[in-house]
């Protein structure tokens, strides 16, 4: 499974690209807002630190206002993933970007039947974004088993993003589902690469280590 960071915070974006797991980075309105920058040069710098996939959203919410913010989105750098919500009005625009050979992150699914219409509308990926439905008490991730399990029945090409990721929870029952993608804040990342034991090991090793250090010169003046 492929891992997205989710934030626009291109420092942060520097940090774990460095770690050598990031596939890609998603972004929208709303986290480059808070970054206070001009979005495409966001997208931009983006763009030079990570070699994948990038999604840049979309605002308008006409079919034709999407394509004509989505075309020089897309001209910015090959990676750019056009960000598209899932609205009668984005089906349509996904299907013209597809035609133009424009890919498309089809956001803001809920359920399964919605992902079978962007798919079928050409989405390069469809986003359900989990997080939001357990907020509702449901169980946001009953709805990517049911649309691997659609996707896979009629091998369709559209990868499932899993988005609106609370907990590094959510990411393992994502990729023992098959999701192709997982997009997480800094914060989950953080708490994937954590593990209490891993700590006690390697405190372990180190005091260990030292004391073998501090053994030596002993042994050496004995010989």
């Amino acid at each position: 499974m492929k891992l997205f960071l989710d934030t626009a915070d291109v420092a942060a974006i520097r940090t774990y690209a460095a770690w050598g797991v990031v596939d890609g980075v998603t972004t929208n309105p709303s986290l480059v807002r808070k970054s206070g920058r001009v979005f495409e040069e966001v997208v931009a710098e983006i763009c030079q630190i990570v070699d994948g996939p990038i999604s840049a959203e979309v605002t308008a919410t006409d079919a034709e206002g999407m394509v004509r913010e989505a075309e020089p989105l897309a001209a910015i750098h090959r990676n750019v993933v056009i960000k598209i919500p899932l609205i009668p009005e984005g089906l349509r625009a996904t299907r013209i970007l597809a035609g133009r050979g424009v890919r498309t992150n089809v956001t803001l699914c809920f359920s399964a039947n919605q992902a079978l219409l962007a798919a079928k509308a050409g989405a390069t990926m469809v986003s359900p974004f989990i997080g939001r439905l357990d907020d509702r008490g449901e169980r946001g991730m009953a709805v990517i088993e049911d649309i691997v399990t659609v996707f896979q029945n009629y091998d369709l090409a559209t990868q499932v993003l899993v988005a609106s990721v609370r907990s590094a929870q959510h990411v393992r029952e994502a990729a023992l589902l098959g999701a192709d993608i997982c997009t997480v804040p800094p914060s989950v990342l953080d708490a994937m690469v954590r593990h209490p034991l891993t700590d006690q090991g390697l405190q372990a090793f180190l005091s260990d280590w030292k004391a073998h250090l501090a053994a030596a010169p002993r042994a050496a003046r004995k010989a």
